[in-house]
């Protein structure tokens, strides 16, 4: 009761409080931060795991391989009406709305028109189509030089989004490609060792 009486130990008890605060913080702030950031290790492999949007079956595992100074994608996906569907990686990693209209636009950092992925022109998240057999099924291996896992251009936490139609590659601001049948986030993936 001496210590309270005198108000010891109610000033001890704060100074203990802000020393083991201080503890916790990282000193240096955002240069610290930013170190930190740029000493993480290099992503090299991603994968998206796409989920049907309402009324649609349309499903699909996708990678991605960091492969030199490309991506490679890959996957299969089924559910699909037989042609060519838009693929497309879209802004924001969110496919929580019925129709993954949560996932914005198409990726589109440098605000180019929207193209095919051949052009020198066109989003970042401009991948073309995919295109399905009779089986409703779409099986695709293809290197893309524009997206990446890592830098100003990564893909990682945003959407990748199949569409109902075609891609005709060339309408603003998305290719006429209709409503999204399946949205997946872009995760990063373990990097396999041979």
């Amino acid at each position: 009761m001496h210590f309270l009486e005198k108000g010891v130990f109610s000033a001890v008890t704060i100074a203990l409080f802000f020393t083991a605060c201080d503890e916790g913080t990282p000193q240096g702030g955002a240069a610290e931060s930013q170190a930190a950031q740029t000493m993480s290790p290099e992503v090299m492999s991603a994968v998206a795991v796409l989920h049907p949007t309402e009324g649609n079956d349309v499903r699909s595992t996708v990678q991605f391989e960091k492969i030199n100074n490309a991506i490679r994608v890959q996957g299969e996906v089924t559910g699909l009406e037989p042609g060519k569907h838009g693929f497309h990686v879209h802004e924001y990693g969110d496919c929580s709305a019925d129709d993954a209209t949560s996932a914005g636009g198409h990726y589109a950092p440098r605000g180019m028109p929207h193209g095919a992925p051949t052009d020198s022109l066109r989003h970042v998240g401009d991948l073309g189509n995919i295109e399905a057999n009779q089986q409703g099924m779409a099986t695709f291996e293809f290197i893309d030089s524009v997206i990446a896992l890592n830098g100003e251009y990564s893909i990682i936490g945003r959407a990748l989004v199949v569409h109902v139609n075609p891609d005709d590659l060339e309408s603003q601001p998305t290719g006429n490609a209709g409503p999204r049948v399946a949205c997946g986030v872009i995760g990063i993936a373990e990097t396999k060792t041979e």
